[in-house]
């Protein structure tokens, strides 16, 4: 069995990579939003015009990249969505609403300081994980059945 894993949430860390790498040798397709940070932002106006007003600036960077976002959700088997320490993820949060309600296996990974923050989101979640490594263990166990250890 083959499964898609979608990975959304923090671009600043490295937790993406650090899961794909564990998940070496495991039947496990990864997809992601643009991490590209600067791209992710400036990509409305890049091929759709400049705006004047940071507002649509924005508002058009948010709408190219739901494209991608709301097709990878749809098409993934998990959705893992990361909460990072530094920044108020919005759109982490939206994804994770967004998995939840198209009925998606839904792992979120945070550190403690947000779990009461976090506790709707959680509560919509099949497992809360405070590092990637514990996400890996569950990709393992889901497809091979093998504890950690």
């Amino acid at each position: 069995m083959t499964l898609k894993v979608y990975l959304s949430g923090e671009i600043h860390t490295d937790w993406r990579e650090q899961i794909v790498e564990g998940a070496t040798g495991l039947d496990v397709a990864f997809d992601s939003p643009v991490t590209d940070h600067a791209a992710s932002d400036d990509c409305g106006v890049a091929i759709l015009g400049a705006e004047d007003n940071k507002y649509w600036h924005d508002h058009k960077g948010a709408m190219v990249n739901a494209i991608r976002t709301r097709k990878g959700i749809a098409d993934a088997d998990v959705v893992v969505v990361r909460f990072g320490e530094k920044y108020k993820q919005w759109n982490a949060a939206f994804d994770a609403g967004y998995a939840a309600a198209l009925g998606k296996s839904l792992i979120v990974l945070h550190g403690p300081d947000h779990a009461h923050a976090l506790k709707e989101v959680d509560a919509a979640a099949l497992a809360v994980a405070e590092e990637p490594r514990q996400v890996v263990e569950i990709l393992r166990y889901v497809l091979t059945g093998e504890l950690p250890g």
